[in-house]
């Protein structure tokens, strides 16, 4: 087994080729006697990431739970921002989210699954939300969950599992996750790059490497249907079901058989990144889309990017971007929440000036200061009251905009979160597509503050060095 780096163009030419018509129209058949209601349970809001025309809701109550279930759409999303929550509100969330789709489901008589999407690069409360939702709905249901699937191929992003090892692409390097800065990551990090592995990380031994089920690649792209649902079906006990995949024709071969097992009666959980909602709704391809779909109404206005997130790829991303003259670029000094009267006043100085430019028909864009605010050991929970704060002010700047801008980017997934239900007070958005691969467009809802505007979500680990310049680029009209 190959467990280090290695080439992404050798790998991908030396995968044997699949019919991707042929499977698209098996998966099509399957598909029309599978009648559930998809309810994709999003972490951050760049799951939406391979839809369009899916609707979002950034709550979980009963009319908004209802609303979703009786929409002629197979899917729609709910926004939870787990990744942002302590495990203890997740868990709360999580819980209540099941107990509201299946009083929903049983009044309306619609049956569903619940997909929890989650980070392409293995970050967020795993176990703890799958099997909250696991165990409330066993005990709201009277049904058994038999597996779980795991399913992090993200192809926009390139993300990739081959030979169980999830990889993520730099170039034409695979690199194993477990090698890359997500990994790191401190409130979410992990040593392994072997999902089985990874999975005996994270539950503590309770689930072993070698008693996970793996899908191989070998089979998916032989067809060997029968087989792979042969093996789903020997799955019990919650087994953990590991899905190899470089391509979306390899998530479309799994499908298939995922839904063959399901109409014998198996239940499955899943955890996956943004590639197998897509094809378990059955939501075909669109182009990227354009200035002319994305500006309904230019208002003269200039528009506004804020940039949160604190990766290496966003800020390599804020420097290519910083090379458009014709922007203007205003520095929150977040350092300074640590002394609240100057905080506020630098928060204030920000919006005056970002307000005036916009209104002028320039477009801004504001971002923290790219160093890590780090108080020392055994201050972890200072730093993340702190970076609290200082999401909030980011927050603030849109919420207390007096001018309508163009267009609003926000870079980062708990940044986007936040600005989209805090900051414009989105209830319901409808996902227009995306405008690069991987970067979704929300158009948000009549109840937000600026209606029908374009927000686009552009996740912090997404893209090259000039993505998101692109992205402005595009939206400026250049």
């Amino acid at each position: 087994m190959q467990t280090g780096r290695r080439s992404a163009r050798e790998t991908f030419a030396n995968l044997p080729h699949v019919d991707s018509r042929y499977v698209r129209d098996l998966l099509g058949k399957e598909l029309q006697g599978f009648d559930r209601k998809i309810v994709v349970l999003d972490d951050d809001p760049t799951g939406v990431q391979t839809v369009h025309g899916i609707s979002v809701y950034t709550d979980w109550s009963p009319e908004s739970m209802e609303r979703g279930f009786r929409e002629e759409k197979p899917m729609f999303f709910i926004l939870t921002n787990s990744r942002g929550m302590l495990a203890s509100e997740s868990e709360a969330a999580h819980r209540e989210i099941a107990e509201r789709a299946a009083a929903v489901s049983r009044k309306l008589d619609k049956p569903f699954l619940i997909i929890s999407r989650s980070d392409s690069t293995l970050r967020g409360h795993y176990p703890l939300e799958t099997e909250t939702l696991k165990d409330t709905l066993e005990k709201r249901m009277g049904i058994r969950y038999d597996g779980e699937v795991l399913l992090p191929m993200f192809k926009e992003g390139g993300r990739f599992t081959i030979d169980d090892i999830h990889y993520v692409q730099y170039g034409d390097e695979l690199v194993p996750a477990g090698e890359t800065e997500f990994a790191k990551d401190r409130t979410f990090g992990y040593t392994t790059s072997h999902l089985g592995e990874w999975v005996e990380e994270k539950t503590g031994g309770r689930y072993t490497a070698e008693d996970a089920t793996s899908i191989a690649l070998e089979d998916i792209r032989a067809l060997r249907l029968e087989r792979i649902t042969a093996q789903l079906l020997q799955v019990n006990g919650f087994g953990k079901i590991i899905v190899n995949a470089a391509d979306y024709v390899d998530v479309e071969v799994f499908a298939i058989a995922l839904i063959r097992a399901m109409k014998a009666g198996k239940n499955f959980m899943f955890r996956s990144a943004a590639a197998l909602p897509k094809v378990l709704g059955g939501i075909g391809d669109r182009p990227l889309l354009k200035r002319e779909e994305l500006i309904r109404e230019d208002n003269g206005r200039g528009g506004l990017v804020l940039v949160g997130s604190h990766v290496r790829k966003t800020t390599e991303q804020l420097e290519e971007l910083m090379k458009l003259s014709s922007l203007s670029f205003i520095r929150l000094d977040s350092h300074l929440v640590t002394e609240p009267d100057k905080f506020a006043a630098e928060v204030d100085r920000v919006i005056a000036e970002a307000e005036k430019r916009i209104a002028e028909g320039r477009s801004v864009t504001v971002y923290t200061r790219r160093e890590r605010l780090e108080l020392g050991e055994g201050r972890r929970e200072e730093e993340l009251k702190l970076a609290v704060k200082i999401a909030d002010a980011v927050t603030s700047i849109v919420r207390r905009l007096r001018v309508r801008p163009n267009y609003i980017v926000a870079k980062g997934g708990i940044t986007s979160s936040d600005i989209g239900t805090r900051g414009l007070g989105v209830k319901r958005a409808t996902v227009a597509g995306q405008i690069k691969p991987g970067v979704p467009v929300w158009h948000t809802g009549e109840e937000s503050r600026f209606p029908g505007m374009a927000y686009v979500i552009f996740p912090g680990n997404v893209g090259s060095a000039s993505t998101l310049r692109e992205v402005v680029e595009i939206l400026e009209g250049r």
